[in-house]
């Protein structure tokens, strides 16, 4: 009986702890550069799917902000709107893609690298329409990739405390993911995940197979991809890439995307990177394997509640001793502390202690799209958050 229980509840623990052990990891501010070349060809891409709303102010940042020897390159991909009239008026090069069968940020990327095939630059970056960089970030984004390998800069959204709180809960839940994991990430296992804005990498690198292209969590595909190659994404911590909070609807619908998107790589490409990285006894490899099954903050306190009472209803049934109970309690308390921690040393910017007690709500607030997810699949459209 003792052997169900722990069947049952090993995977539960195993993943908390080491959502722990990454987080602590992640606590202390470092920088994580790769020495490059400053002499170096770089192409920003943007792609962009309807952003007539936003796509002026961004190149016109992008713009005042690139590095000498960097352009910029807006892919209007399958628009329906000014998108390409207006960034061209902003002096910009733009090139336009119209394939309805073929539609994602992924395809639209290609489009990128295949336009620029004829005369390569030595580094590709992307980042989204809706997103801002400084000069110093874009400069050690593509320094750290020209280096020879892939590089994410931190991708955060504009702390606003006037936004509903369940839309700070998101931004911390971002802020916790892309900030504090990613450097335990990097600590632990060498290697970050790419998060699709803020990247970077050699051109030569920047080939993507068709699943990649087809993946609606492109970004994250195509950093397993390399880092199965060889080629780890590395975290430039020296460089922040931020884009704005959507509205309670837009953060839904873009959290329905990319974590549907996310769930289904993970459970389809975590086990095997797990198994194979045993095979080898390459112990880092397993770690970004384990980093991959933890799922999204609020899908993690669901599940760690449900095994809470999991362990509490075989404590009875089996009429065990409450250990079970006591060893599952322990482990959610302590990573509510973790958080707690997060928020006091890098989180306080974003919400206030009031909002982040409502964690249970936000919770709570995701769970009909996680039954939706469970019920209808990942969407299979590149969804663009409301503005």
């Amino acid at each position: 009986m003792i052997g169900i229980v722990i069947i049952l509840l090993a995977p539960f623990a195993v993943l908390t702890t080491f959502f722990v052990v990454e987080v602590i990891a992640g606590l202390p501010a470092s920088r994580f550069r790769c020495a490059g070349s400053n002499r170096m060809s770089a192409v920003v891409i943007v792609p962009a799917h309807d952003e007539a709303l936003v796509i002026g102010d961004t190149v016109a940042a992008l713009t005042a902000a690139l590095p000498e020897g960097v352009r910029l390159l807006v892919v209007a991909d399958n628009c329906s709107d000014t998108t390409a009239e207006i960034a061209r008026s902003a002096g910009v090069e733009v090139i336009e893609r119209n394939d309805a069968d073929r539609r994602g940020k992924g395809h639209a990327l290609a489009f990128a690298a295949e336009h620029l095939a004829s005369d390569p630059p030595d580094v590709l970056a992307v980042l989204d329409a809706d997103c801002r960089m400084d000069s110093p970030s874009l400069m050690a984004l593509v320094s750290a990739a020209g280096s020879g390998g892939p590089a994410q800069a931190v991708n955060l959204l504009r702390p606003d405390k006037a936004n509903p709180p369940l839309v700070q809960i998101s931004t911390f839940a971002f802020m916790l993911k892309n900030l504090v994991r990613q450097r335990g990430l990097q600590r632990i296992a060498g290697r970050v995940h790419l998060t699709g804005t803020g990247m970077a990498m050699p051109y030569g690198l920047f080939s993507a197979s068709g699943k990649v292209r087809s993946s609606i969590v492109e970004d994250l595909a195509q950093g397993l991809e390399l880092a199965e190659a060889g080629h780890h994404p590395e975290l430039v911590g020296d460089a922040t890439v931020w884009s704005g909070a959507s509205t309670e609807e837009g953060t839904l619908t873009q959290r329905r995307r990319w974590e549907g998107g996310f769930l289904a790589t993970s459970l389809r490409q975590a086990p095997k990177l797990i198994l194979k990285s045993v095979v080898k006894g390459d112990v880092r490899s397993a770690l970004a394997g384990l980093d991959l099954l933890v799922p999204p903050l609020a899908l993690f306190a669901l599940l760690n509640v449900a095994a809470l009472a999991i362990a509490s209803l075989l404590s009875l049934a089996l009429k065990l001793d409450w250990w079970p109970v006591v060893l599952q309690l322990g482990l959610l308390v302590v990573a509510l502390l973790a958080i707690f921690v997060v928020w006091l040393r890098e989180g306080r910017q974003f919400i206030s202690l009031g909002v982040l007690t409502r964690l249970p709500l936000y919770a709570m607030w995701k769970l009909p799209m996680y039954l939706g997810l469970a019920k209808r699949g990942t969407p299979g459209d590149w969804l663009r958050t409301g503005r």
